[in-house]
């Protein structure tokens, strides 16, 4: 792999630093959205049983203790039950839509690489193969040994420019996947939780 990286030329240099921004950004993710784990249904009876037992307060804090995108939504709505439950919903919503947008942070940097990865490699093997041509005139030989040493040379930079980007694109697809997930986690437990409360307060009237 040494060997090929070498013989591709000075365009595998920015093709390099291309892999280990991705993989930065994708070590990112993969420790944002694993933090982000958690048993949505676990925790929504826990939460509806603290409001029951304790009310808002109790829930409120166990909110504050508990990582991840549906408590937060939980803690956004929760910490307003004294404004009305028309407020708790709202603030739900809008918890929710700052929510999707962490989650989707540095998602962009990610399509950047698996853009950016192919076109420097596509690149490199255009001033590849305009170098082999220029050898070809100087050498004033046409053999299939000089021919083939300069195609050669040019085309390793589009084939490391496409492993860059299927390596990245294959972590975006897994994060969008688990990003989808989550979101309809804090949907279903964001309607769930709304219901409990409106259920709660029929039975208190």
């Amino acid at each position: 792999m040494v060997y090929y990286f070498l013989e591709g030329g000075s365009f595998m240099w920015p093709i390099l630093i291309t892999l280990l921004f991705g993989i930065g950004f994708a070590i990112e993710r993969f420790y944002s959205l694993m933090m982000s784990a958690v048993d949505s249904q676990t925790f929504f009876d826990e939460i509806t049983s603290a409001i029951d037992e304790n009310g808002a307060t109790g829930a409120v804090q166990l909110c504050k203790e508990t990582e991840g995108p549906v408590s937060a939504i939980f803690h956004a709505g929760l910490s307003r039950m004294h404004r009305g439950l028309g407020d708790v919903e709202k603030a739900i919503q809008n918890a929710g839509s700052i929510e999707m947008a962490f989650l989707e942070k540095n998602m962009i940097w990610l399509n950047a690489v698996i853009t950016l990865a192919p076109m420097l490699g596509f690149t490199g093997t255009v001033v590849g193969m305009i170098s082999a041509f220029d050898a070809i005139k100087a050498a004033n030989d046409i053999s299939p040994a000089v021919v083939a040493g300069g195609i050669s040379q040019a085309l390793l930079t589009t084939a490391f420019g496409l492993i860059v980007a299927m390596i990245i694109q294959t972590c975006q697809n897994l994060f969008v996947s688990r990003i989808d997930k989550l979101v309809l986690d804090m949907e279903e437990q964001s309607v769930k939780i709304m219901d409990h409360l409106y259920e709660q307060e029929i039975q208190k009237k």
